[in-house]
């Protein structure tokens, strides 16, 4: 059965593999909050859980959320290397701690740098679980923690000339051993209207703990309704800009991807069917929604459905 986009309310539960201090980030703590969790025992160990309450603002999902450690062992970042396992399994060489972001653009009249602790310090840490849905035709359902995007983007204070928002990830050959597989840093974007939607997110953490390495430490972005490719990871820059950024994968294989991005399962990846998708963790394949589930607050975005801009 189908559930609605707007039934997904933030929820949270503890599970702690590890402190977070032994990762090294400290400052990236999370504030914990307890919420109930439609879980079964495939999903998560229930016994390691504490006592889960239920946040009186919200209710239960009945969304399944997929195991932490399978998160953090499937991934894609190619930086890391070009397996699902590799980017687990490559060794942690990436220094989260101390870590900036450069907000700026000839859109932003308020430009600045800003470390991960002041965007703590300055936003509330909001809780989503949300549907995850690869380009590749898998998905996952993950937990996330972290900062309304369109909070930082006012902070910043848009002019007439932000039109986009261009997302640029770390490039760095030290820390990073395939950092030039793209020829330069990824870049990703999103129209203002995308980036300043609620559900658009600055994900800092999954599961209450801080993003590790793989999963693009230590902030990243989050837009449930599109393909996982537009999470941009481990974000050094983000400009408001006039002009539609040319991301990554636009650049290397233009025929395949565009800007937009929006999961749709009537338009196909011209190599591989969208209309159903494997899910990670469980047996089986289901089907894929439109907008990843998320139809009723995003569809207002894009005029035309048959548009096929609007899908790759």
């Amino acid at each position: 059965m189908r559930i609605k986009s707007s039934e997904i309310t933030p929820e949270q539960v503890f599970r702690q593999r590890r402190r977070m201090i032994a990762l090294g980030i400290g400052s990236l703590a999370i504030p914990a909050v307890h919420y109930a969790f439609a879980a079964d025992n495939s999903a998560a160990d229930v016994s390691a859980m504490p006592q889960a309450s239920i946040d009186q603002d919200n209710q239960a999902t009945g969304l399944t959320p997929t195991k932490l450690d399978i998160i953090n062992s499937y991934n894609n970042y190619y930086e890391f290397g070009f397996s699902k396992t590799a980017p687990s399994e490559a060794p942690k060489t990436l220094i989260t701690s101390p870590w900036s972001v450069q907000i700026g653009g000839e859109g932003a009249d308020n430009p600045g740098t800003y470390d991960i602790a002041d965007i703590h310090g300055e936003h509330d840490i909001e809780n989503h679980i949300y549907r995850f849905r690869c380009v590749e035709a898998w998905s996952m359902v993950i937990p996330w923690n972290g900062v309304a995007l369109a909070k930082v983007i006012q902070a910043a204070k848009p002019n007439s000339s932000a039109k986009y928002v261009r997302f640029e990830t770390l490039h760095d050959e030290q820390q990073m051993p395939n950092a030039n597989w793209a020829g330069g840093p990824y870049i990703e974007g999103l129209t203002m209207a995308e980036a300043m939607h609620p559900l658009s997110l600055l994900a800092t953490g999954i599961y209450d703990q801080p993003l590790e390495q793989q999963t693009g430490a230590p902030i990243r972005l989050v837009v449930p309704w599109k393909y996982g490719f537009k999470y941009a990871k481990s974000i050094v820059r983000i400009d408001l800009v006039e002009e539609m950024p040319r991301n990554t994968w636009w650049r290397q294989n233009p025929r395949e991807y565009g800007f937009y991005a929006n999961v749709n399962p009537a338009f196909d990846h011209p190599r591989w069917s969208q209309a159903t998708e494997r899910v990670i963790g469980k047996f089986g394949r289901q089907d894929t929604l439109l907008f990843n589930g998320y139809a009723d607050e995003v569809a207002h975005l894009y005029p035309d459905l048959h548009d096929r801009r609007y899908f790759f």
